[in-house]
């Protein structure tokens, strides 16, 4: 583990991943994205043979939208639930179809790029391979299952220079562009604080709020009993890198597997992907200073429904330091609490000298609105984009940069993570990113990294 963890420090030290260098690609593309110089671009008049690892639910979704773009051949195809793949196997005859997408990663010839839709504990496996041969990389959200994976993926993503972009698909919307745009023209003046919060509630909580709150599943341990696999599923193969254990109804199917810390990180790193990427975005944030969460006592095996994580952010650039809040499930703001504000479901607040701006994926609002009566925001000066998925058809065919790359989308995906690595540890961390460590709290490097299962490995 040592050995291993030190080799990945020496490739960091090559590899400086900060806010600033990322911002300072952007500038260089009109502001619009966070993507350095692609050396490859495909003639648009190409066919591009994608391979596509994971084909259900979210994945068949990309599979779909990435054919209707035009262009695309669907190469290779793979899923561990047999009855998946035989159904999306027989819409494209020509796809070479695989349960283990090991084998379909080792030898990428003829495969132009890769669409990575599995669970969220087997992303860096599959994406990995596919960027040390090269190949541009589409992954879902969250990009990685733990910090140390993001770390590694961002290592050779850098390596490969090749168009990369992360599955979270409201990057591409028109509102999150004009949030954007306003905070970082200065309409509410400096920004010192942010909150973000989501009404989800799903994880560890008492039967009756997890039927008022609509969770998909009630469970409060590991089952102690063995259920009969499904005979469409590959078990051993959907358990991947993950410690091994029994099958049994609680984990699938998806996202019922996203509340247990073996296999995700809960609704952090599923709803954060979404919600904390536009002040990450807007605020230009990189590695946070500070991490300390709160909630109910950390459960082993199950990730909470509820809970707040406070960051704390160093100046970047012309940006003052900030706090930077998250709340899911029962836990809000205590400016929502007090009525000062309107009462969203879910919704991002942005807190300046001079106002402040609320947000949710498709609306915005500036406060007070008697103040801001008639304001007109700055002229749009982020490129509106085709989509997520088209973007980064895009960008493999012309070399235009794409929303959320993965230099970007690993640094968002590291502090997500750093939220629940605080709530496990149950301290404030001191986070060093270079050592990778939170440099007061040894006890959270078991949730900071992880050695994979026997047969996996992200040499």
């Amino acid at each position: 583990m040592e050995n291993r963890l030190e080799r990945s420090k020496m490739m960091l030290s090559e590899t400086k991943f900060t806010r600033r260098s990322v911002l300072q690609q952007a500038t260089a593309l009109g502001g619009v994205a966070f993507c350095s110089k692609i050396s490859k671009a495909y003639s648009p008049n190409d066919v591009l043979n994608l391979a596509f690892v994971g084909v259900g639910g979210r994945g068949g979704g990309n599979l779909q939208e990435m054919v209707s773009a035009g262009g695309v051949r669907v190469g290779a195809i793979c899923d561990v639930n047999r009855n998946t793949l035989d159904g999306v196997g027989q819409q494209h005859s020509e796809a070479k179809r695989y349960g283990d997408f090991r084998r379909l990663l080792d030898d990428l010839n003829g495969i132009d790029a890769v669409v990575v839709s599995s669970t969220e504990h087997t992303h860096a496996f599959a994406t990995l391979p596919a960027l040390q041969q090269k190949k541009p990389v589409y992954c879902e959200k969250p990009l990685t299952y733990n910090v140390q994976e993001a770390q590694r993926i961002m290592i050779e993503s850098a390596r490969a220079n090749v168009p990369t972009q992360m599955g979270t698909q409201i990057h591409a919307g028109a509102n999150y562009r004009r949030v954007v745009e306003l905070i970082q023209s200065g309409a509410i003046g400096p920004v010192s604080e942010a909150h973000v919060w989501t009404s989800r509630a799903w994880g560890l909580q008492s039967q009756e709020d997890s039927k008022k709150n609509g969770d998909i599943v009630y469970v409060t341990d590991r089952p102690s009993q063995t259920q009969p696999v499904p005979k469409e599923i590959d078990w051993d193969l959907w358990i991947g890198p993950a410690p091994a254990r029994p099958f049994h109804e609680v984990y699938l199917p998806g996202p019922k597997w996203y509340r247990w810390w073996d296999f995700a990180n809960g609704t952090m790193s599923d709803l954060g992907s979404h919600f904390n990427d536009l002040p990450f975005w807007a605020l230009k944030l990189d590695h946070p200073q500070t991490i300390e969460s709160f909630g109910p006592p950390a459960h082993k095996e199950i990730a909470p429904a509820s809970m707040t994580a406070l960051y704390e952010y160093g100046p970047r650039g012309e940006m003052p330091a900030c706090k930077v809040a998250w709340y899911q499930g029962a836990d809000k703001p205590q400016l929502w609490k007090d009525n000062a504000i309107p009462k969203w479901e879910s919704g991002i607040l942005f807190v300046g000298r001079d106002g402040m701006l609320l947000s949710d994926y498709g609306r915005h609002l500036l406060l007070p609105e008697n103040k801001f009566q008639g304001f007109e925001g700055p002229k749009p000066f982020l490129r509106e984009s085709p989509g997520q998925q088209r973007e980064w058809l895009e960008a493999i065919r012309n070399g235009t940069p794409t929303g959320s790359p993965f230099d970007y989308a690993g640094l968002l995906t590291i502090a997500n993570h750093l939220g629940n690595v605080a709530y496990r540890a149950g301290k404030k961390l001191q986070w060093d990113p270079k050592a990778l460590r939170a440099t007061n709290c040894p006890e959270a490097t078991e949730f900071i990294e992880r050695e994979p299962r026997n047969g996996w490995s992200l040499a």
